[in-house]
């Protein structure tokens, strides 16, 4: 469930990122980029840590990151809704580099899943 929903989320990221915004397509695939973050971070949150120091038999450092796309979504889309398009710019692209790419490229250490998957 956590890939299917990142993988788009990732996509829909990296389009919103590198074309025009204030669009009605920006402003419809921004809500639903946002929407899959948001379930994505919940999911990971019932995901148990299996690398690194673990806290209360399941939390790990990337669960942080979870947290951040929680309180990080919201404040972009109240900035966004404000007018205040500096602020939900810099939210959105802290959010993309930490919880898409920084939280990506740490998948892809080994003894991780991902790892396992894509190189054996």
């Amino acid at each position: 469930m956590h890939l299917g929903t990142l993988a788009p989320a990732f996509v829909l990221g990296t389009y919103l990122l590198i074309n025009r915004k204030g669009t009605p397509a920006h402003q419809l695939l921004g809500k639903l980029y946002m929407g899959l973050m948001l379930f994505t971070a919940t999911v990971t949150l019932f995901m148990e840590a299996q690398v690194g120091p673990i806290l209360l038999n399941h939390f790990g450092y990337l669960h942080l990151l979870s947290l951040l796309v929680l309180r990080t979504v919201p404040l972009a889309y109240m900035a966004a809704r404000r007018g205040n398009i500096k602020a939900h710019k810099r939210h959105m692209i802290g959010m993309y580099i930490g919880a898409l790419l920084l939280a990506g490229g740490f998948t892809l250490m080994p003894g991780r899943l991902m790892y396992m998957w894509l190189f054996g």
